[in-house]
């Protein structure tokens, strides 16, 4: 087969080219649409239910919305996790699904779940979404507009900005930072209530019905409204209380290097690219600026530069581990027509490559660009083989023409063997469920993808091509001094295999031992310089907006007093991904280029830690883009006292330990509260409804709102109704609710009013409470010890009854990478066995190649060692690349010590011309990879940090079982081979024995023995 499908191409070259100019083309024009994004898509399925009751405590929602939610939706099929966050008015339920589980069908199944659920009269209907934001803000804008007031500009954001961007592809949602919102606030004397008989919910009813008016009079109409009294008569709204149009209660604000802006934040949509919905978005802003040129909207944040230098950055070190491997070849070779020739394979297998991702739904991101920069050694190294095969047949004396038909037959089963092999390992491994598979998925699909292809190219193009345009250069094959001494220490190794094997077997123990006995530190992913820091900042229970606005302002100076920091971004009155908070705050820390400056983003984190460490009342610690810290506990539980205890003493204890830095707990602390208990028998036997209850009481605490709006100018103006003075028990109960007869009862009556001590917000895990324990790696940690570590504190040990601590969804993630990576070798030498076995119809020799394998895991190893890199997840898919890549030297000493037998070479010279004929491209072919690979190992410019440590463990395995494998597969080759001898004289034994009949016993013609 190889030698038709090469011969075929060299007599009749033109389907080749076409073939070649399609797959480029298809390529070409797949590159172009591919989306750029930083990371590969592997977010599960997440579905959110939110239900609000304005008014309502923590402790309230979670007895009676929460876990009523969450009790419907724990049979849904196929959930991981359900993590609720209750805060004043709001529960929050989030939903996250396994990543095999189809959304639609998962947001389906939630849906209907929650409609069963018997929520309170004054509740909301739940809002059930698809969850399809990928972690924050990919860019942010501020509206700057001199003479502006901040009503104008949150105006126009809410109701211009927001409106034209959404509408652009890839945007999932617009959030404001910052700013106002108008309202008419219309505040009732509750004294002038109870002396005229009126309740709050009667006035409500009659302000909804006459809310209207136009202009400057709507104003003034609102307040010459007429409400009717029970006793008779009527009175003016204005004499109920005041009235203004002014603006709501600040609960968020933004600042901006110290100045107070209104910003808004693009979101982009799952699978969607952030350069792509970047571009996109800005040139909408420009079309808004040239609309609407009395606002300037200026970008503040992005995390977009970031992603654009990781893709510029791969493509460059691409480029120079193309060059450097061309330069290789060329260096061996030292022809300029071969050199091309073989050149020509790394378009040919890249660009066709791209056609493939966009099929699969892959973006060009952080791990598939690895794949394609690491893979440029081993897309030349089938045309190495090839062009080098044939070059060295024309030093025969052999026309370029006769030299491309006999070499590319002659060498056609090896490189299949090479290609299948790459691709027998990372197909199946692709497939991975768990979180870690999918960076597998890309990674590994790509650059079987880009295998196939070269190996296309390697049996259609390069046969050809050096068929047509090689030339003789009049030099004659002949061996090197050191090709000699080579073969003389094979000779010597397959003379003494026994000893050499037992050699090789230490060292494969060895290697084995490497990986078990954690002689490396184990991470999931490495740190990563982005050029920016999300600084999470929380104040004590009792805190207001204007105490976050203080501190925030503090923390604001210090920060910008730094060289280092370029711009302060400001988002207070919530914390990303979490529910808004009047007491906390997230800070962006943007950084000058990584270039002008000496600290790494995570050294610079440490010494803001230490120089914010001495402001009184205030927590803080940095999280990444998707709002989670790297080390992180969850302390679960029904018992609420427990579980924060626990993690108040897990908190104490990681303190001490040496290996992370700012241990906070997210122990929810009690506050005092104005707590309301309707009693709904005795309201519904006196005619009362839960409706005019929940009514009385949300006017009484935080006002009714968006009931009635109110026309001023041209904009609809929500109109909140609300008492003059704050909540307080003894005004409080004699507000009148209205009957069903037409009268009226006071609220002390119907209720129980108190102010008591209740949680500021409420965490839950999996329908219990929970608590969260969270750490930052000290510089140079990984997070293997930290977890090995905190494993080993006492607390962990000695949990309360009805306690239990979860680890944190990086380290649940790293334990199902170390786990799924036995089971990825596993599958992943099946898979090369079983192809060896089909290519080289042997059961023996198979055995021989896959002898390399552990041989290079030392070598990975060793350089992780030697260069202080943990074994993390770019790591562990650079040795699955290995076992791909390795059987390649073993394969061509195999390959051709085979076919020499055949021809009745004896085993000892075969296994030695083997050598001297396959030491140079097996060389060649290692050194162009190591060169391919050597830019990304040295590493410059953005995602550096998780390219470098894939490419050492590579470069390391690759020279290790280079060297060895040259040494030790012949031996192992003979040793197999003395089995295969010693088991056909068995096999020949018994069958002469079973055989074997006295000549005294006749047979008859038949061949049956006679009777």
């Amino acid at each position: 087969m190889a030698l038709n499908v090469s011969a075929l191409s060299i007599r009749r070259p033109l389907p080749a080219i076409v073939f070649a100019l399609v797959m480029l083309a298809l390529g070409a024009v797949s590159f172009a649409k591919l989306p750029i994004t930083l990371l590969p898509n592997v977010d599960p399925p997440i579905v959110s239910v939110v239900v609000t009751e304005f008014g309502a405590t923590p402790s309230q929602l979670e007895s009676q919305v929460t876990r009523k939610i969450e009790d419907a939706v724990a049979s849904v099929a196929g959930i991981r996790h359900v993590t609720s966050s209750v805060s004043d008015g709001i529960s929050a339920t989030t939903i996250v699904f396994r990543l095999d589980v189809d959304t639609a069908k998962a947001f389906a199944a939630v849906e209907n779940a929650v409609k069963s659920v018997d929520l309170p009269p004054a509740a909301s209907e739940p809002q059930v979404r698809r969850v399809d934001a990928v972690g924050l803000g990919i860019v942010t804008y501020a509206a700057i507009a001199p003479g502006k007031s901040p009503e104008e500009l949150s105006y126009f954001v809410d109701n211009v900005v927001v409106g034209k961007l959404k509408d652009v592809e890839g945007v999932s949602s617009v959030e404001r930072i910052g700013g106002v919102q108008r309202e008419v606030q219309v505040s009732l004397d509750p004294r002038r209530l109870r002396d005229l008989g009126l309740s709050a919910a009667q006035v409500n009813k009659r302000l909804q019905d006459a809310a209207g008016g136009s202009g400057q009079d709507g104003l003034a109409a609102l307040a010459a409204t007429e409400i009717d009294l029970p006793r008779g008569g009527q009175v003016r709204l204005a004499d109920l209380g005041t009235i203004k149009d002014t603006i709501a209660e600040p609960r968020t604000f933004a600042r901006w290097n110290g100045e107070p802006v209104v910003a808004f934040s693009i979101i982009r949509a799952k699978g969607a690219s952030d350069v792509a919905v970047a571009a996109r978005v800005k040139k909408r802003i420009d079309q808004i600026k040239a609309e609407y040129p009395q606002f300037d909207l200026r970008r503040i944040d992005t995390s977009v530069r970031y992603t654009q230098g990781n893709y510029d950055a791969a493509l460059h070190t691409f480029f120079e581990g193309a060059a450097l491997a061309v330069i290789v070849v060329f260096l061996f070779l030292r022809d300029l027509r071969a050199t091309a020739i073989a050149a020509i394979a790394l378009p040919l297998s890249i660009i066709p490559a791209f056609w493939v991702m966009r099929i699969l739904g892959f973006s060009l991101n952080l791990v598939s660009l690895l794949a394609v920069t690491l893979a440029t050694g081993i897309l030349v190294d089938d045309a190495i083989v090839e062009i080098e095969n044939i070059v060295r047949h024309m030093r025969m004396g052999k026309s370029a023409y006769k030299a491309a038909m006999e070499a590319a037959d002659e060498i056609g089963l090896a490189v299949i063997a090479i290609s299948l092999t790459i691709i027998a390992v990372f197909v199946p491994v692709s497939f991975m469920s768990n979180i870690a598979g999918q960076y597998f998925k890309q990674f590994g699909l790509t650059i079987a993808a880009e295998v196939l292809f070269s190996l296309i190219a390697a049996r259609l193009i390069t046969p050809m091509l050096a068929a047509y345009f090689l030339k003789p250069d009049g030099r004659k094959e002949k061996p090197s001094a050191l090709i000699e001494r080579y073969g003389k220490l094979v000779e010597w190794s397959v003379l003494n295999r026994y000893k050499s094997v037992l050699v090789g077997l230490v060292l494969f123990a060895l290697s084995i031992l490497s990986i078990t006995t954690n002689l490396v530190s184990r991470d999931f992913q490495p740190t990563q310089d982005s050029g920016r820091s999300h600084l999470a900042i929380e104040l004590p229970p009792d805190s207001v907006l204007a105490d976050t606005r203080r501190i925030t302002d503090v923390v604001s100076d210090r920060l910008r007093k730094r060289p280092e920091i370029a711009s302060v971004l400001v988002d207070g009155g919530r914390m990303p991904p979490g529910t808004p908070e009047v007491r906390k705050a997230q800070i962006v820390v943007n950084y000058v280029p990584k270039s002008e400056r000496r600290l790494s983003v995570q050294q610079l984190q440490e010494a803001i830690g230490k120089d914010l460490a001495d402001i009184p009342g205030m927590k803080f610690w940095f999280v990444d883009d998707y709002g989670t810290r790297p080390v992180s506990r969850i302390v679960t539980g029904s018992n609420a006292a427990a579980v924060a205890d626990t993690a108040a003493e897990l908190a104490t204890e990681m303190r001490h330990l040496a290996l992370v830095s700012n241990v906070v707990a997210s122990t929810n602390l009690d506050r005092s509260e104005l707590h309301i208990e309707p009693n709904r028998d005795l309201a519904a036997r006196l005619g009362v409804s839960d409706a005019a209850l929940g009514q009385t009481i949300r006017i009484a605490t935080i006002g009714d709102v968006g009931a009635a709006k109110l026309r001023i100018g041209d904009q609809q103006i929500p109109v909140r109704l609300q008492l003059m003075s704050r909540p307080d028990p003894r005004i409080l109960g004699v507000l009148n609710v209205p009957t069903a007869a037409g009268t009226s009862l006071p609220l002390g009556s119907l209720a129980k009013i108190e102010t008591v001590n209740g949680p500021v917000g409420i965490d839950r895990f999996d329908r219990e409470r929970a608590a969260s324990v969270a750490a930052d790696l000290v510089d140079g940690a990984a997070l293997g010890d930290v977890e090995k570590a905190i494993n080993a504190l006492p607390v962990l040990n000695h949990l309360p009854p009805g306690v239990s601590v979860r680890k944190s969804a990086d380290a649940e993630a790293m334990d199902e990478l170390s786990s799924g990576f036995g089971d990825a070798m596993r599958n992943g030498l099946v898979m090369v066995y079983i192809v060896l076995v089909l290519l080289f119809s042997s059961l023996l020799q198979p055995i021989t190649i896959l002898f390399s394998l552990p041989l290079s895991i030392g070598g990975a190893i060793l350089a992780l060692l030697v260069t202080g890199r943990p074994l993390s997840l770019p790591v562990i898919i650079g040795i699955l690349m290995l076992m791909g890549i390795v059987t390649k030297n073993a394969i061509m000493l195999v390959d051709f010590s085979a076919r020499a037998m055949t021809k009745g070479m004896p085993r000892t010279t075969a296994l030695v011309e083997a050598g001297k004929k396959r030491a140079r491209p097996i060389v060649m072919t290692t050194v162009a990879m190591v060169a391919g690979m050597l830019p990304s190992a040295l590493g410059f410019g953005a995602g550096v940090e998780f390219r470098s440590p894939m490419a050492i463990a590579v470069i390391g395995g690759l020279l290790v079982s280079t060297f060895l494998s040259l040494l030790f597969v012949p031996a192992f080759f003979a040793v197999i081979d003395d089995l295969r001898r010693a088991l056909q004289r068995a096999w020949a034994a018994l069958n002469a024995e079973a055989n074997y009949l006295p000549e005294s016993v006749s047979r008859e013609p038949g061949g049956t023995p006679a009777e």
